[in-house]
């Protein structure tokens, strides 16, 4: 699970959210199709209107801490995928040679 950001930017984002920390928790343990799906649901809930003010402010900041999980889950996905080609090009390179069996 990724560690949230202590840093005092991220501190003030924190203390003008209207999300709790349990959801912040609950969103940062979420997989990647359940963060997709919950913000596909804000992202509705934001086009259908019929929304005040805050309403409105609460499904923008629950779709954006649902599509940065997500977008979290996905880079680290691609780091997985990049190492594994980096180490697979690096096998391929010594496949056959005398450095191979040592």
């Amino acid at each position: 699970m990724a560690q949230e950001k202590t840093d005092g930017k991220d501190t003030a984002q924190h203390a003008a959210s209207s999300l709790t920390q349990e959801e912040r928790e609950r969103i940062a343990s979420m997989s990647y199709e359940q963060a997709r799906d919950q913000l596909i649901q804000a992202v509705q809930a934001l086009e259908a209107g019929g929304l005040d003010l805050d309403q409105s402010m609460r499904q923008w900041e629950l779709g954006e801490a649902l599509a940065k999980r997500a977008q979290s889950l996905l880079d680290q996905v691609r780091a997985k995928l990049d190492a594994a080609q980096a180490q697979q090009a690096q096998t391929a390179q010594t496949a056959g040679t005398q450095s191979n069996l040592e």
